[in-house]
């Protein structure tokens, strides 16, 4: 559903961040990126809506012509949903205006500024409703809880209907339990759905608890793309290798 060829990235001041990859998202799959901070995780993920303009390659959609028109950029941005890390809501905004602004990329942001209709609000309330977080539909976003924000997020991404949902780092600043839950309501929802996910993550357990796909990163470079139940010591060691952090590099899972 989603081809990368020879994508790479260097920001300024010469920062290299991705070497040329080759890369094939298949329609249906949970793909996780793996791998320590600076590996290149969120770069690959935001070349795939081209939030990160790669400074090399191209990225094709199916169904769609080249993404260098704006027309063709819009329609793959709109049935690409996102989720954050730190969740971007609009905090004075309720849960339910927050997942509203998921609809903005059919009516363009001037339209999104009027209140919505009753198709619009009825989408927007199901998406709440498979987080369950229907009951907070009228709560302000920053009376809710860390997990509860980023449920929100997920619904803002599901009401936008897309084929592909991309979560950059989506449990990275939970609790370990709050996160172990949060993802596998990410999962469960895109699998009923029938959305593909590609998720980037550093939490080994996550990543094989959950994907179908793991594709290591370091450096910039993909040293592993395979399933999760090949994940051994070895590939970590590979993934891992050469990490700034002073905490050691996580073990398998078995």
């Amino acid at each position: 559903m989603l081809q990368l060829t020879g994508v790479s990235k260097t920001y300024g001041l010469g920062v290299h961040a991705l070497d040329p990859t080759d890369l094939s998202v298949q329609p249906g799959q949970v793909t996780v990126l793996l791998g320590p901070s600076g590996a290149g995780k969120s770069t690959l993920l935001r070349c795939m809506n081209l939030l990160v303009k790669p400074t090399t390659g191209t990225v094709r959609a199916d169904g769609l012509p080249e993404l260098d028109s704006r027309r063709a950029l819009r329609r793959h941005r709109r049935q690409t949903g996102m989720v954050f890390q730190h969740h971007q809501l609009l905090l004075r905004f309720t849960a339910l205006r927050n997942v509203l602004l998921g609809r903005v990329g059919y009516h363009g942001l001037l339209r999104g500024l009027w209140p919505a209709g009753r198709a619009e609000e009825r989408i927007a309330l199901e998406a709440l409703d498979q987080v369950g977080l229907f009951d907070k539909a009228l709560a302000r976003a920053d009376t809710l809880s860390g997990g509860e924000r980023q449920r929100v997020g997920i619904a803002r991404a599901l009401a936008q209907q897309p084929r592909l949902i991309l979560a950059d780092e989506p449990v990275a600043s939970l609790d370990p339990g709050t996160a172990r839950r949060v993802l596998a309501l990410l999962r469960s929802v895109c699998e009923h759905n029938g959305i593909t996910l590609v998720a980037s993550l550093h939490q080994v357990d996550l990543a094989l608890e959950h994907a179908d796909r793991i594709i290591g990163l370091a450096h910039g470079e993909i040293v592993y793309d395979g399933p999760p139940a090949e994940v051994s010591s070895s590939v970590l060691q590979l993934i891992y290798e050469g990490t700034t952090s002073d905490a050691p590099i996580p073990t398998a899972i078995d």
